[in-house]
C-alpha cells in the first residue's frame, strides 16, 4: 500500500470526462486512511466484502485464497491459506451467521468459512454442469449465487443458528433468462426483506429484479440506459451502485449511481463516480462513507502491478 497522488492527478486530468464526478484519490476526510491497499503476494483480486469494525475480505480468483485487511490501517494478510475451492470470485461477509460465503467461479462450487477465524465450514457443489459461479448475496435465511453461463440461481438455506442447508436450483424466467454469448448474470443484491433480488447482465448491461423464490424476473428501466461490463452491484436503500469494469473495447471503468423507484422497476442515473486508480475494478462494498472496490487488473495494470483494493470516499 502506498500513496499515488501525483500520478493519480496526472491520469485524472487526462482521463476523466468533465461530465463525471471524480472521486478524490487522496486522503479524504481521514488523514490516515490510504487510497489503495495492497493484497497479499500472489493474489489476483476479484471479489470484496466488508465485515465488522474496519475489516474487509478479498478473494484470489487464481487459487481461492482469501485475505482479510484493515480499511483504516491499510494492511492485509492471508486469512484463508488452504481454500476449500480453488478459485474465489464474489464474497459476502455474513455477520448474522458468522459465515464468509465465497463464489467458486468455474468450479461450479461455493465455499464457506468462519468469519472470525477463517476456519473451513463447508464446500458446496451448486452445479456439475459447465458454470461460472460469479457472485453471492446473503439474506436472513439464505445465500443466493449467480451463474454467468446458465440462466439459473442457487439458493443455499441457512438457519438462524447458522446451520447450512442443501443447495437448491432456481430456474430464471422472464428477461433475466435471456442469455447471450459471454458472461451474463453477474453481481447480485437483495432488498431488505430478502424477497426480491437484483442482478445485472454484464454482456447486455441490463438490470433486473428477480423473485427470490420463483426466479421470475422483470427489467429495471433506467431511462433506456444500459451498463455494459456491469459487474459488482451494491444496494443501499433504493440507491443502486453499479460497477462497470470497462473490460471491453471502448469500455469505461466507473461506478454508476442509480436511484430506484419504490416499485424497483424503474430508476434514473443520478451520478457517475470515476477514479484514476481503477484498473479493471470488478466488485464493490461499502463501509460508512467509503466504497471499497477491488482491482482485478484483468485488462492490465499500467498504474500498479500489485493486486489491490481502491478506497473511494463518498464525502469528497
Amino acid at each position: 500500500m502506498y500513496k499515488r497522488l501525483a500520478l493519480a492527478g496526472i491520469v485524472a486530468a487526462l482521463a476523466i470526462p468533465a461530465t463525471s464526478v471524480a472521486a478524490d484519490s487522496g486522503h479524504g476526510h481521514d488523514g490516515d486512511r490510504p487510497d489503495t491497499i495492497d493484497l497479499p503476494a500472489g493474489f489476483q483480486g476479484e471479489g470484496v466484502a466488508v465485515g465488522a469494525r474496519n475489516n474487509f475480505y478479498a478473494g484470489s480468483v487464481t487459487d481461492g485464497r482469501v485475505a482479510r485487511g484493515d480499511l483504516r490501517d491499510g494492511t492485509s494478510d492471508v486469512f484463508v491459506s488452504t481454500p476449500l475451492v480453488p478459485s474465489a470470485t464474489g464474497l459476502k461477509a455474513d455477520q448474522r451467521h458468522n459465515l464468509l460465503w465465497v463464489s467458486g467461479a468455474g468450479t461450479g462450487m461455493a465455499a464457506i468459512y468462519n468469519l472470525k477465524t477463517g476456519a473451513p465450514v463447508m464446500a458446496l457443489t451448486l452445479t456439475t454442469a459447465p458454470a461460472f459461479i460469479n457472485d453471492v448475496i446473503v439474506t436472513r435465511d439464505a445465500a443466493y449465487f449467480t451463474n454467468s453461463f446458465t440462466p439459473e440461481l442457487y439458493r443455499v438455506p441457512v438457519s438462524r443458528s447458522g446451520e447450512v442447508g442443501t443447495p437448491e436450483t432456481i430456474a430464471l424466467s422472464g428477461p433475466a433468462a435471456n442469455f447471450v454469448a459471454g458472461f451474463n448474470l453477474n453481481g447480485i443484491e437483495a432488498t431488505a426483506n430478502g424477497r426480491t433480488l437484483i442482478s445485472i447482465n454484464s454482456a447486455t448491461g441490463e438490470l433486473f429484479t428477480i423473485d427470490a423464490m420463483t426466479g421470475e424476473s422483470a427489467l429495471i428501466d433506467v431511462g433506456g440506459m444500459t451498463f455494459p461490463t456491469g459487474d459488482g452491484i451494491l444496494l443501499q436503500g433504493r440507491t443502486l451502485y453499479v460497477l462497470q469494469n470497462g473490460n471491453a473495447p471502448g469500455g469505461i471503468n466507473q461506478i454508476d449511481v442509480i436511484k430506484l423507484r419504490r416499485n424497483l422497476t424503474e430508476g434514473r442515473l443520478v451520478d457517475t463516480i470515476t477514479n484514476p486508480l481503477f484498473e479493471t475494478a470488478t466488485t464493490l462494498a461499502r463501509k460508512g462513507d467509503l466504497l471499497v472496490a477491488v482491482n482485478s487488473q484483468f485488462g492490465g495494470a499500467p498504474i500498479d502491478p500489485e493486486s489491490e483494493v481502491v478506497l473511494v470516499d463518498l464525502d469528497d
